[in-house]
């Protein structure tokens, strides 16, 4: 089973994702996170403490499914930080991201997601994705931060298809819409 949590920032997806695989032992949960500030440093300390100490920690952005063990259950938190670390990865020193470079940035995650869903798949796994619902009203200044927008927004999109369940949160209350 494949399902994608999404909703806005602090919704309340990650504390949901978390109770899907309460109580089981065999579960890696997949970090995409990359701390590079004190403040980045703090949000993984309190994601850590949330989560059992049982439960083993794959740290990366590529290479996902890699990640695939002998677990059964895996959550990955957040599709939105995999984004960024590859967007800025790809496009790093850019002013301007074109659609080419958009499409490549979008193709490149997506990839990076099949094989991670293909490998859960293989051994009849579960796999939760946590990413973020972005764009409902404010538009961003630049260019750069608008292309994140619309990588984030096509991505999840894709994410939504390939889906056996979606969830949205919406002020810590999950609704099933898939």
């Amino acid at each position: 089973m494949i399902t994608l949590i999404t909703g806005g920032v602090r919704s309340g997806k990650s504390s949901f994702a978390e109770g899907m695989f309460s109580g089981k032992e065999d579960v890696v949960y997949i970090a995409t996170a990359v701390v590079e500030d004190e403040e980045m440093k703090e949000r993984v300390r309190l994601h850590r403490l949330r989560r059992p100490d049982i439960w083993r920690t794959f740290e990366g952005y590529k290479g996902l499914k890699y990640a695939v063990g002998d677990e059964k259950n895996y959550l990955l938190d957040c599709v939105t930080n995999l984004i960024s670390n590859i967007m800025f990865e790809r496009t790093a020193g850019l002013e301007y991201i074109d659609d080419i470079a958009k499409k490549d940035v979008e193709d490149a995650v997506i990839d990076e997601l099949n094989r991670l869903t293909e490998e859960v798949r293989k051994k009849e796994g579960n796999l939760v994705l946590v990413t973020n619902e972005v764009g409902y009203s404010i538009v961003p200044e630049n260019n750069v931060a608008r292309a994140f927008r619309d990588i984030q927004g096509r991505v999840n999109v894709r994410l939504g298809s390939l889906c056996d369940e979606v969830y949205l949160v919406v002020c810590g209350i999950p609704i099933k819409i898939k």
